[in-house]
């Protein structure tokens, strides 16, 4: 049986984990995240008996270097069980619409979510980027609904090929899945930088819509604190293959 003990640090959180890598394939990363993290704890302080605090870039760095160690097989097996894990929330068992995105790479798979949610009748709607790297949207209405699209020498994305519902139509969600690379014990997400997400939940909040704020990780990405700026807000929720743990 698997162990896993998360001991809170100022900025960080370390992992022991007992056995269970055989039976929990995802797992098999976290001896490099374990190194990462000490790493971290050991560099040069800034301030006699002080710890550095890891900024925002070190920390995206380091948890992106840790996802770059899954299997395929990892990212699927982890996929299903955040289904599950995900499809318990009541916020998404009482949902009419929620906001979503269609995982790559090796983020925490999302498509079987997106599959049991519209199997249960609830309106979807995924992000389309914009140029300014705001967020349209789309209804997702299955796998040959996706197109690839590619923006400028990023990633390939799946976006929604249908028509385009504008930018507030995040507004009519009863939950929004949010992407991260972390967040804290206070809630607080970690993003990849580009700063899409932080405006909608700008407009969330100027037009008054309080959905559910759920992010989406894996379970070593749940951490003792990230660094926030003044216009980062909290999520509700975080689900992990494990389980789920909430902040409101």
């Amino acid at each position: 049986m698997t162990a896993l003990v998360i001991l809170g640090c100022d900025s960080v959180m370390s992992a022991t984990i007992t056995g269970g890598y055989a039976k929990n394939p995802w797992l098999r990363p976290i001896r490099d995240h374990m190194n990462w993290l000490r790493e971290l704890r050991e560099s040069p302080v800034r301030d006699v008996g002080r710890e550095p605090e890891p900024d925002k870039r070190t920390l995206r760095r380091g948890f992106l270097s840790v996802r770059k160690g899954l299997t395929a097989d990892d990212v699927r097996e982890t996929a299903a069980a955040l289904a599950v894990r995900a499809l318990e929330l009541p916020e998404l068992a009482g949902a009419r619409t929620v906001a979503a995105y269609v995982s790559v790479g090796s983020e925490p798979g999302t498509l079987a979510l997106l599959d049991a949610l519209r199997a249960r009748g609830v309106r979807v709607l995924l992000p389309v980027l914009l140029p300014d790297n705001d967020l349209d949207w789309g209804a997702y209405t299955g796998a040959d609904s996706l197109a690839e699209v590619r923006h400028g020498g990023r990633m390939a994305l799946l976006e929604p090929a249908g028509e385009r519902l504008g930018p507030q139509a995040v507004q009519e969600a009863d939950a929004v899945l949010l992407p991260g690379l972390a967040v804290d014990a206070r809630g607080m997400r970690l993003g990849r930088g580009g700063g899409s997400y932080d405006r909608v939940l700008a407009r969330l909040e100027r037009s008054g819509a309080d959905p559910a704020l759920v992010v989406l990780l894996y379970d070593t990405e749940v951490v003792g604190r990230v660094p926030e700026e003044a216009h980062d807000r909290p999520v509700h929720a975080v689900v992990t293959p494990s389980g789920v743990r909430r902040f409101r």
